[in-house]
């Protein structure tokens, strides 16, 4: 019998490569679905982004959006769960900070330090475009936020430092992703991994989780699973991260991704 699994993974940087693709990662993704693995994605990324993708690679498991802002759960997916809402095809378990409450925040830091920061928010499509390196229809579903501000901003480390303890002060969390910093509530990837993990279990799951991510938001969901596997960076290093039992990429992105999970499928680990 096949070892049973639950798969968690970042998308930028560790399922998708630079330019957005995962078709480095399809043999991989092919025998997670023939052995009806769940596969959750656990993202910086958007529903409306995730749904997406979802799509293209024909996945129906729950999915954790923005940070761990919210777990998104099909309705019907698992029995007798207390959801905080309903949003069209799931039941929404909410542990974020709302939006606007993230902008007005961002905008208060802003005046308080000598620092540009512009949020995702303050940017027209155009210009999400050429610094994320989107298409229009990605730019425009990377804009649909709900829990988690991403941000640049251009000052001195110092700044850099008042920045990240003012938003502290309004009880608020900071965190780092691939190209942009991230403003969300007091949510992170782990808490909601730690939710979706034990709603599988009571519902009778009994095996492994993985989780695969490449950057220092992806910690905590890293810190919460059975196996953490940190993913190379394109410059060939890898975040700074230690954990007993930690698995490291050979290869980058989704080519490191695939190789990790067949292994994994494999035994080898």
């Amino acid at each position: 019998m096949d070892k049973e699994f639950i798969f968690y993974t970042d998308l930028d940087g560790t399922l998708l490569d630079a330019k957005y693709s995962f078709i480095d990662a399809l043999p991989a993704l092919r025998d997670i679905k023939k052995k009806g693995i769940p596969l959750v994605f656990c993202t910086s990324k958007t529903r409306a982004e995730i749904e997406y993708y979802r799509e293209e690679m024909d996945i129906e498991y729950p999915f954790i959006s923005e940070n761990g802002g919210a777990v998104f759960i099909p309705r019907g997916y698992f029995r007798d769960v207390k959801f905080d809402k309903v949003s069209g095809e799931y039941g929404v378990i909410e542990l974020g900070t709302g939006y606007e409450e993230l902008r007005r925040v961002l905008a208060e830091v802003g005046n308080r330090v000598d620092c540009v920061i512009r949020g995702f928010g303050d940017l027209s499509v155009e210009e999400l475009m050429d610094v994320a390196g989107l298409d229009r229809r990605s730019a425009e579903l990377s804009m649909m936020r709900e829990y988690d501000e991403p941000f640049i901003m251009e000052c001195s480390d110092a700044e850099k430092g008042r920045v990240v303890e003012f938003i502290g002060e309004r009880g608020l969390c900071y965190t780092r992703g691939g190209l942009f910093h991230h403003l969300t509530g007091d949510n992170d990837k782990g808490r909601a991994v730690n939710i979706l993990t034990e709603l599988f279990r009571v519902n009778g799951f009994g095996g492994t989780t993985v989780g695969l991510g490449d950057s220092c938001n992806d910690f905590p969901m890293l810190e919460e699973v059975d196996v953490p596997v940190l993913v190379r960076k394109p410059g060939g290093g890898f975040a700074d991260f230690t954990r007993e039992g930690l698995v490291k990429t050979e290869g980058v992105g989704p080519v490191g991704w695939n190789k990790a999970v067949l292994d994994l499928l494999g035994g080898l680990y």
